[in-house]
């Protein structure tokens, strides 16, 4: 996959409280149309009023799920982006309530391909969690210790299913 070229002019939202993470978004996104937003209002606000190929949101401080729950009313992909919020629990809250991706800040230098994947799932009409195992499972086994999935194994055999 080329994520340079798959990304290159696409219109993402970000969102999140932090500005230095906004900053850092905005550099590692450069290829991409991007608006920004450091609270719920400014997030909300921009989701109703435009189309975006991608909305990043932060789960902690800018009403993470509230925001989703607007994005999946507008077909907006959503990447959900935390440090405080990771946890299995978050992970398939998520996944729940419909976002197509869930990032750990941990990870966030590789924000471009993540939205790259969900770019490239959406115009192909693929399950993204599938390409989501592939690059973060291992970070969950590392995490959560490599026995994560056994919780509820009937839940992650659906969400990573082809």
């Amino acid at each position: 996959m080329d994520t340079k070229k798959i990304i290159k002019g696409k219109r993402v939202l970000i969102v999140d409280d932090e500005e230095d993470i906004l900053e850092f978004l905005t550099e590692l996104l450069e290829a991409c149309k991007l608006d920004r937003a450091l609270s719920f209002e400014e997030g909300k606000a921009l989701l109703e009023r435009n189309f975006y190929h991608v909305a990043v949101l932060d789960i902690m401080g800018v009403r993470g799920y509230d925001l989703l729950e607007i994005a999946r009313s507008k077909n907006i992909p959503a990447i959900m982006l935390t440090a405080h919020a990771l946890s299995t629990e978050n992970l398939k809250r998520s996944f729940k309530e419909g976002a197509a991706y869930y990032v750990p800040k941990d990870e966030i230098n590789n924000i471009d391909v993540y939205v790259g994947d969900v770019i490239e799932a959406t115009e192909k009409k693929k399950n993204v969690w599938l390409k989501w195992y592939e690059r973060l499972s291992g970070f969950c086994d590392r995490r959560f210790g490599p026995k994560w999935k056994e919780e509820d194994p009937e839940f992650w055999n659906t969400l990573f299913k082809y």
